[in-house]
C-alpha cells in the first residue's frame, strides 16, 4: 500500500487511477474535469485541492496528460510538480509525450534530485480498465526496480526499455505500427466489401491467417465483428483519431531527427490528418475505416 498522486483523470488515466485504489492504495487525484474527479471519488479516490496538496500527500506521483507540452508545463509551472518535489518523491509520467519532452522531464527531476521515469502505456481503454496494459519504461534501472511493484498494479507486461526517454521511443514506434496496421486492415475490409466478400467471412479468414493482429481481433474497425471494440460502440470510448495522429506525428518528428526512413508512417500520418479534418478527430481512430468507405 502506498500514497499515490495521479494527475490526469482522462480516458486512460481515470481507470488506471481507479485500479490503484482497488489495490488498496490511497490515491489523490487531480483533473480539470469535475465530472472525472467525481467519478474518481465515487470509486474511492481522494480529490486533491491542487498540486501542492497532492505532492504533500503522495510519495509516488503519476502524470497522464494529452501531450508533451502539457506534461512539461505541469512540471515547470509556478507551484508545479518540480517546485513541490523532494527526494522522497518518485515521478512517473505515463503520457505519450515524445522523446524530447521525456528527456527534459528527466533533466528537471535530476536537477532537483528527484527520481523520474518515462513510462508510456499501450493496450487501449480496455487494457487500462482491466489493468492489463503494457508499460514501456525509460530511466535508471534502480528506479525502475523500485517502481515496478506499483506499475504491476496497473499493467500486465512491464518492460524496462532502457535509458531516459527510451520508454517514449518504444511507445511511438509501437503506435506507428498500430496506426499503419489499422489503415491496412481498413483498406482490406473496404476492398473485400467491394469485391463482394462478406465482412464476417473476411474477418474469420484474416483472424486465422497471416493478417491476424491486435487491431483486428481486439479493436476491429468494422462495427459488429468484435462486440467489445469501439467500432461496435459507434466509435466511442477508445483511442481517438487526434491522439493517434499525435503519436504518428511524434514518430515522424523522431524519424526526421535521427534520419530514419518511415515511408508508410508518413503516409499514414497524412491519412489520419485528413480523417481528423473531416470531423472525426474525437472518434475512435478505427473510424478511419468509415472515412475510407467515404462516409
Amino acid at each position: 500500500m502506498a500514497n499515490i498522486g495521479f494527475i490526469g483523470l482522462g480516458t486512460m488515466g481515470l481507470p488506471m487511477a481507479i485500479n490503484l485504489v482497488k489495490k488498496g492504495n490511497v490515491v489523490y487525484g487531480l483533473d480539470l474535469s469535475e465530472k472525472a474527479v467525481k467519478e474518481f471519488e465515487s470509486n474511492g479516490g481522494v480529490a486533491a485541492v491542487d498540486i501542492a496538496d497532492l505532492m504533500s500527500n503522495a510519495e509516488v506521483v503519476f502524470t497522464m496528460l494529452p501531450t508533451g507540452p502539457h506534461v512539461i508545463s505541469m512540471y515547470e509551472a509556478e507551484s508545479g510538480i518540480i517546485e513541490h518535489a523532494t527526494s522522497r518523491h518518485l515521478l512517473i509520467d505515463c503520457s505519450t509525450s515524445g522523446v524530447p519532452s521525456a528527456r527534459k522531464l528527466h533533466a528537471l527531476g535530476r536537477a532537483k534530485g528527484v527520481r523520474t521515469l518515462d513510462a508510456p502505456v499501450t493496450g487501449a481503454v480496455a487494457g487500462a480498465e482491466a489493468a492489463t496494459l503494457t508499460i514501456m519504461v525509460g530511466g535508471d534501472r534502480d528506479v525502475f526496480d523500485c517502481a515496478k511493484p506499483i506499475l504491476e498494479q496497473i499493467g500486465k507486461v512491464i518492460i524496462h526499455a532502457g535509458a531516459e526517454g527510451v520508454g517514449q521511443a518504444a511507445k511511438i514506434c509501437n503506435n506507428m505500427v498500430a496506426g499503419i496496421n489499422k489503415i491496412a486492415l481498413s483498406e482490406a475490409f473496404v476492398l473485400a466489401k467491394k469485391l463482394g466478400l462478406d465482412d464476417k467471412i473476411f474477418f474469420d479468414v484474416a483472424s486465422n491467417g497471416s493478417a491476424q493482429s491486435f487491431s483486428l481481433t481486439k479493436t476491429c474497425p468494422v462495427p459488429g465483428l468484435v462486440p467489445t471494440a469501439p467500432s461496435s460502440r459507434n466509435y466511442t470510448n477508445g483511442f481517438t483519431t487526434k491522439l493517434l495522429l499525435k503519436d504518428m506525428l511524434l514518430a515522424q518528428e523522431a524519424a526526421m531527427e535521427v534520419g530514419a526512413g518511415t515511408v508508410l508512417g508518413s503516409a499514414a500520418a497524412q491519412l489520419y490528418q485528413l480523417c481528423a479534418n473531416a470531423g472525426h478527430a474525437d472518434r475512435d481512430s478505427a473510424i478511419i475505416y468509415q472515412y475510407l468507405l467515404g462516409k
